[in-house]
């Protein structure tokens, strides 16, 4: 489950953390190469303030604010449900880190559920990039989402990624298995 995090560019590094700074690393993300950075933000918007968002590194081309639908009602911002990487007309929201802030005019989202697989687990799950598929979590509150995006590259690890709010509906827990449905 993820909550609200930030993908930074490596020039809102600077401006907000400080001239030559270099992101640190918490702990490894499920996606090789990706990791939790010790390095957090606060993300203020029109109606509101949200501190303790984590960065993601390393650095991204274009900065990107992820958050849930929850979020958006504390800052006061409708973010679009969008697959990551797709910025055009989304909101805007303010930075603020340790050494500065950073005002957005554009790329904060909601993202879209997705399932983050490797070339050989969409060959045998039979689907491919830009698919949509629906996931079946079993349990008490089990559920199934619809409109799953599949994301394939050989950068990834297979995990499906849904907002805190939605894997809470669902009493998803941390690395629980589920099933794609045909």
């Amino acid at each position: 489950m993820s909550d609200i995090h930030v993908h930074l560019e490596p020039r809102h590094v600077e401006a907000l953390f400080g001239r030559g700074h270099v992101l640190t690393k918490w702990y490894d993300l499920t996606i090789p190469g990706q990791f939790a950075c010790r390095e957090t933000l606060e993300v203020v918007g029109p109606q509101g303030r949200i501190p303790g968002a984590v960065v993601v590194g390393p650095p991204r081309p274009r900065t990107q604010v992820e958050i849930s639908f929850g979020n958006g009602l504390v800052l006061g911002i409708v973010p679009p449900l969008r697959e990551s990487g797709h910025l055009e007309g989304t909101p805007g929201a303010t930075l603020v880190g340790s050494a500065g802030s950073v005002p957005l005019d554009s790329g904060v989202i909601a993202a879209a559920r997705h399932i983050h697989m490797h070339p050989r687990d969409a060959r045998d799950f039979g689907v491919s990039d830009g698919q949509r598929v629906r996931v079946r979590v079993p349990g008490e509150r089990g559920l199934v989402f619809d409109q799953v995006v599949v994301r394939v590259s050989e950068d990834f690890a297979l995990e499906m990624h849904v907002d805190v709010e939605e894997g809470r509906a669902a009493g998803v827990v941390d690395f629980q298995l589920v099933e794609l449905v045909r």
